[in-house]
């Protein structure tokens, strides 16, 4: 095992949009990162030659979080070159825009890769990861969830299920992982990002957001604030899901 003085992060789905916040914001704390993907290589290259201009060791490592063998063979990739994991976030997510009231429309292999991504996904990763995150001197985990968690609205029933098992298990974790290891969760409201946009432009993130208390949505470093929180500062914070939403869900 390679002894190493940075302490390291994994940001799944780290190329873009939140996770590529949180890879820069981990790199100008000092971490090195990994920057997983899955499909999108060009963007999580460039987000990985951009945290290195920040200091870090960086290096972009492509896995499917739902493929469970694929998993335990990125953490142990992980293992060997790194030899050390202090912080995951478990950002990988995707979904499928079918409005709520088509009920036909989201069909079981919808709901099947959206429970399989966004739900053990993260599970396959943390289970993978926890012998190197009980390692070192207080690893954390933090799952970015949505607040359609709670309110039961968003881009798909299925997603709006899927994430309200995220906080679930994110509880679930916290208590079967500590005390060594520390898992919160994130829940955003809407987010200016290319997920939104390139997902279902008729959208209108603007007048979404109009009656909030904040009313502008969330860029991705506002929510890479908050899991930088609780990965590196909340060292008593253990099982909290935090809602930042700009009001939305007061």
């Amino acid at each position: 095992m390679n002894e190493r003085s940075r302490p390291v992060a994994l940001v799944t789905g780290g190329g873009t949009g939140v996770g590529r916040a949180c890879v820069l914001q981990f790199a100008r704390r000092g971490f090195d990162v990994i920057v997983n993907y899955s499909r999108s290589s060009t963007d999580a290259e460039s987000t990985a030659r951009e945290a290195e201009s920040l200091g870090a060791t960086a290096i972009a490592m492509a896995c499917d979080v739902s493929d469970d063998t694929a998993v335990r063979t990125m953490i142990a990739a992980i293992e060997s070159q790194f030899g050390r994991l202090d912080a995951l976030v478990n950002n990988a997510a995707m979904t499928n825009f079918v409005p709520h009231e088509q009920l036909d429309a989201l069909t079981e292999p919808m709901w099947d890769r959206m429970l399989a991504v966004n739900l053990k996904g993260p599970f396959f990763v943390t289970r993978a990861a926890a012998d190197l995150l009980r390692a070192g001197d207080g690893g954390s985990v933090v799952n970015v969830s949505s607040v359609a968690a709670f309110t039961g609205q968003g881009s798909s029933i299925g997603y709006c299920a899927s994430k309200a098992g995220l906080n679930t298990m994110t509880k679930s974790l916290a208590r079967a992982m500590a005390p060594q290891v520390r898992v919160n969760a994130v829940c955003p409201g809407p987010i200016d990002s290319r997920w939104i946009r390139d997902g279902n432009p008729d959208w209108d993130l603007d007048s979404m957001v109009a009656n909030y208390p904040l009313p502008r949505p969330s860029q991705p470093d506002d929510i890479a604030d908050a899991v930088l929180f609780f990965a590196v500062d909340a060292k008593m914070a253990t099982g909290q899901i935090l809602s930042v939403d700009g009001g939305q869900t007061l």
